[in-house]
């Protein structure tokens, strides 16, 4: 998709400009928290940084991420949890979970049908001309093992926003972030040393994704990966990657070691431990991808022989869009829902029930306790002057059409409404209008999700608006009442819920 304006004389494509647009549009999506934090009706969300929420959450999904595997949801959202109490220690223990489970959401954009955002950016071509693309990418994703537990995994756009880099080379950024380690080791600024560190430990995450996504395109179909030249070429680079970071990291590992041993410094210890650990995880994780890496050859052709002797399936495939959704779409909600639940209980199997792996015990309870961080000193409390901007509408407009749009009993046309609120007053009518129009076409996943009982329902009732300020359809409106969920665990579990309105 694209959109030509006027030309200019030929030159270079500016790429520089699109890759700071897509690193702006991805910081824009943690911006965008705080910038709506103030219509959530379900809290007061003032007192909480959202984006510092997000930025927290994904840091916890990227350390907790392993080439096969990725991080629990509960064990994320308990560690978040956490993180947003120290924000508002005062609230309620339920209000942190809530806010923590707000913020995961919309950072997997759950709501969406492929949960991923898009963005407009423009970049000028070698003719000249100025051309419009768009930019989807995902933050966070859900993936399933192989016994269907659903686990969290951090994008390569999400870690450059944790970073604060651009879309740069993932081998060239992750040498630089160690080379800058160990200048900063050697001269004893360990403070400054543990950002690197944990700089360094984002970018083998990401080198890791990277190839962790090829080997899983080749299970998918092996001709969509080019195995003849730019695969082995890229193994090969890896490999000799992973061998030049394994021994410049051992040479960092003893650095912080003899500074930990000889710094008498609690502090200064305590910073050398943390680097330890950052360092080793990194060491693990290169090991890990060195072994996954020398298997790639073989996972190639056991795929190519698995993909081209496979037999076709024998059963015909259910066709979800015309046999399923489009009939469903003509039927009353009632009928529907209940023809969609029988069909998903019975398309999704039993489900083996998660046993706990003695092993799995056994290192859980020998592990050690986590170190005490240091608080840092006492924040002051800011003076904060008071909001020049006023609200466009005033709490009487709010009060007025709430009054009404109590539709319980029976449907009012909008024009009978309009007229109603242009007798008490201009901007009553004009809000009443925009709560009309959203009403038209609600957004049913989001009153189910901020855990409304009713909501506004509007129609079209085949008439026109005949007033002196509003014109167009005339429309219907009802108050419709959501009911319990029937399908799913509710909306104090992260899964999504279906609810019913009648």
């Amino acid at each position: 998709m694209a959109d030509t304006q006027n030309s200019t004389p030929a030159h270079l494509p500016d790429e520089g400009l699109a890759r700071r647009a897509k690193a702006l549009a991805c910081a824009a999506r943690l911006q965008a928290l705080d910038d709506n934090k103030g219509s959530l009706r379900w809290v007061d969300a003032s007192v909480y940084q959202m984006a510092e929420i997000a930025l927290h959450t994904i840091d916890q999904v990227t350390v907790s991420m392993d080439f096969d595997s990725g991080a629990s949801q509960e064990r994320i959202l308990d560690q978040v949890q956490r993180f947003v109490a120290l924000q508002a220690p005062v609230r309620a223990a339920t209000e942190h979970q809530n806010v923590a489970r707000h913020v995961l959401q919309r950072l997997i954009n759950v709501g969406t049908v492929d949960r991923s955002f898009s963005q407009t950016y423009g970049s000028v071509d070698g003719s000249g001309v100025y051309r419009r693309f768009t930019f989807e990418f995902n933050l966070l994703v859900e993936r399933a093992d192989l016994d269907g537990r659903i686990y969290l995994r951090a994008t390569d756009e999400a870690i450059n926003v944790l970073v604060g880099a651009l879309d740069t080379d993932v081998e060239s950024a992750q040498i630089a972030a160690e080379v800058k380690l160990g200048s900063l080791i050697r001269r004893g600024r360990l403070a400054e040393a543990k950002l690197a560190a944990e700089q360094a430990r984002y970018r083998t995450v990401q080198y890791g994704e990277m190839l962790r996504q090829l080997l899983d395109a080749t299970r998918r179909n092996v001709r969509a990966v080019d195995w003849d030249h730019e695969v082995p070429e890229l193994l090969a680079d890896a490999l000799a990657h992973i061998e030049e970071r394994y021994d410049f990291e051992h040479r960092i590992l003893t650095n912080i070691s003899e500074a930990r041993d000889k710094s008498d410094d609690p502090l200064q210890k305590q910073r050398a431990a943390e680097l330890v650990v950052i360092v080793r995880d990194c060491i693990r994780r290169h090991m890990q991808l060195q072994k996954r890496l020398l298997t790639a050859g073989e996972l190639f052709r056991k795929e190519q022989d698995r993909q081209q002797f496979a037999e076709p399936p024998r059963r015909a495939a259910l066709d979800l869009h015309g046999q399923l959704l489009v009939p469903l779409l003509g039927l009353p909600v009632r009928d529907a829902s209940r023809v969609g639940t029988g069909f998903f209980r019975d398309a999704s199997g039993p489900a083996a029930p998660a046993v706990l792996g003695l092993a799995s015990l056994v290192t859980r309870l020998l592990r050690s306790a986590p170190e005490r961080q240091r608080l840092g000193d006492e924040v002051p409390e800011p003076i904060l002057d008071g909001a020049g901007e006023q609200p466009p509408f005033s709490l009487e407009d709010w009060a007025a059409t709430d009054e009404l749009l109590e539709l319980h009993d029976a449907p009012r046309t909008l024009s009978d409404l309009l007229m109603a609120a242009e007798a008490i007053a201009p901007s009553t009518a004009t809000l009443l209008l925009h709560r009309a129009v959203h009403a038209f076409s609600p957004e049913l996943g989001q009153h189910i999700e901020q855990g409304d009982t009713e909501v506004l329902l509007a129609v079209r009732s085949g008439g026109q608006l005949d007033l002196p300020r509003f014109g167009g359809d005339d429309l219907l409106l009802q108050t419709a009442s959501i009911s319990e969920p029937f399908v799913g665990s509710g909306p104090d579990q992260g899964d999504d819920s279906a609810k019913e309105a009648r």
